[in-house]
């Protein structure tokens, strides 16, 4: 009974909220291939030919994101966009559990309250390091001669 009023379970009880949405993720992927091949074999079985099923298959704008036999050309402007906007998202989340922390340690005048604070400090250092990306990337796009401006237009050199 005692597990109950643990100050882990919270801690615990998200990590498995994380780890049970992860879970069904893959089993849906999974579950929409299965499908997606036992309508191939139906339509194989009454007698289609490969170009009709194609033709009837054809991924619809949904279906899109679920296509993996293609590989898609990467933009660097959407991927440099993606890896700032991540690192201020994170930063700022991070900042905010951390002064989080510290009021509620004030406040409350318990010294172990500390350790939310502590737990703000791992989105700051993630976001840190996405910034760290972000200025990578840039330095990689010059490189190649493509200048990326403060408003994200592109020059070639």
């Amino acid at each position: 009974m005692g597990f109950i009023f643990s100050p882990f379970i919270v801690p615990l009880g998200a990590f498995a909220v994380g780890a049970v949405a992860i879970v069904s993720g893959v089993i849906s992927q999974a579950h929409a291939r299965r499908l997606r091949a036992e309508q191939r074999m139906a339509m194989v079985q009454r007698g289609m030919t490969a170009e009709q099923i194609d033709l009837v298959l054809r991924p619809t704008k949904d279906d899109q994101d679920e296509v993996d036999d293609l590989p898609r050309a990467r933009d660097p402007l959407r991927s440099l966009g993606y890896a700032r906007r991540t690192a201020v998202v994170l930063v700022s989340v991070g900042s905010g559990i951390v002064l989080f922390g510290l009021v509620l340690t004030a406040i409350v005048q318990v010294r172990e309250v500390l350790a939310v604070a502590a737990a703000g400090l791992i989105p700051l250092a993630i976001g840190i390091g996405f910034f760290v990306d972000y200025h990578l990337q840039k330095r990689e796009l010059a490189r190649f001669g493509l200048e990326v401006a403060a408003d994200h237009s592109t020059t070639l050199k």
